[in-house]
């Protein structure tokens, strides 16, 4: 087990300060490009309109919610791993991200969103609280990490499968690319509107993780020292699911799915600043909010007549990650 490079107080700091940099580096990159004064000065309401409505209207949301979406995924992903106390561990895996995906399509497949333009957005959320609502009365008829896990892939399987038959009777070509991309993840053309909607749900899910820190500690112990330490394994249980439930079922609901980032982010974080599970949790949500902004800038580039998917490049840094743990993860057990 190595031991920390820095300690965790300077990694956030530090962390702060580069997604500080990142976030005012994305305002001026895009189709239009601006100079750091330009974004200064729209930031500040003294640009002349079309510079101040691009700035503040379309890049500046898509910025925060890049930060708030990755700054979800990350905190989830280093609990869920702290909770399991396994390192493959990642937000999809209670099946919340492939619930909010299934009410998503719905309200595609059923034209609900020509009729209320929220009705992509209502219907993932509706889909992750379904989930959600399953996985709470898991949690407290049976506390069992093992039971908590098999649920969350047994609703994640049922939801992929919906997803797949859904697609399968979609009514148009049309339709169904509105599906696909809509699956592969983006925060191209959020507003302050998706903002409002999802963050009510995402800072609930904050909430819900303040004060397990402790617990995490004990229970990377094993359930029975936690208990016998004083802590209410069950509640603790209840709390990160239920958190990681709703953040992340918000998160989709206005990004899309997004994939790896709660699983290699804290892995990230632990070769820097040790296996602590209670210090990887801030440092994990400021490492998630930098990955996924600085992944949605590789978005920007011009790929002939198509456009990179936030969804695909995320896969395709995190499945290489993936592989590396998985085989780290081997040698270190023989």
């Amino acid at each position: 087990m190595p031991t920390s490079i820095i300690n965790h107080q300077k990694l956030n700091i530090i962390l702060i300060l580069v997604l500080i940099i990142l976030s005012f580096f994305s305002l001026f990159i895009g189709t239009v490009a601006f100079s750091p004064s330009d974004v200064f000065l729209a930031l500040i309401g003294q640009a002349d309109d079309t510079t101040t409505i691009i700035i503040n209207e379309l890049r500046l949301p898509r910025v925060l919610l890049g930060a708030l979406a990755g700054a979800t995924l990350g905190l989830s992903g280093a609990s869920l791993q702290g909770m399991l106390r396994n390192p493959l561990a990642d937000p999809g895996i209670i099946g919340v991200s492939a619930s909010a995906g299934l009410g998503a399509v719905m309200a595609i497949y059923f034209g609900l969103s020509e009729i209320f333009p929220a009705a992509i957005q209502l219907m993932a959320i509706a889909g992750a609280l379904v989930a959600t609502f399953i996985l709470v009365i898991v949690a407290a008829r049976e506390s069992s990490v093992l039971t908590l896990i098999l649920a969350g892939i047994g609703i994640s399987s049922l939801a992929t499968a919906a997803i797949s038959l859904v697609m399968n009777f979609a009514p148009n070509p049309m339709t169904l690319q509105d599906m696909v991309m809509w699956m592969l993840g983006s925060l191209e053309n959020r507003t302050s509107a998706d903002i409002s909607l999802s963050l009510p749900f995402i800072i609930i899910g904050w909430v819900l993780h303040i004060g397990i820190s402790h617990g995490l500690d004990a229970s990377s112990l094993g359930d029975d020292a936690a208990r016998s330490l004083g802590i209410d394994t069950k509640k603790m249980q209840l709390k990160i699911i239920l958190g990681g439930a709703i953040s992340v079922g918000a998160v989709v609901a206005v990004c899309g799915t997004i994939g790896f980032v709660g699983l290699i982010v804290p892995h990230i974080i632990r070769r820097i600043i040790g296996y602590r599970p209670s210090q990887l949790l801030i440092p994990s949500a400021l490492m998630g909010a930098i990955l996924l902004i600085s992944a949605d800038l590789l978005t920007r580039i011009p790929m002939g007549h198509g456009q990179l998917r936030l969804g695909v490049v995320t896969a395709i840094i995190g499945a290489p990650a993936f592989l590396y743990i998985i085989y780290k993860t081997r040698r270190a057990m023989r």
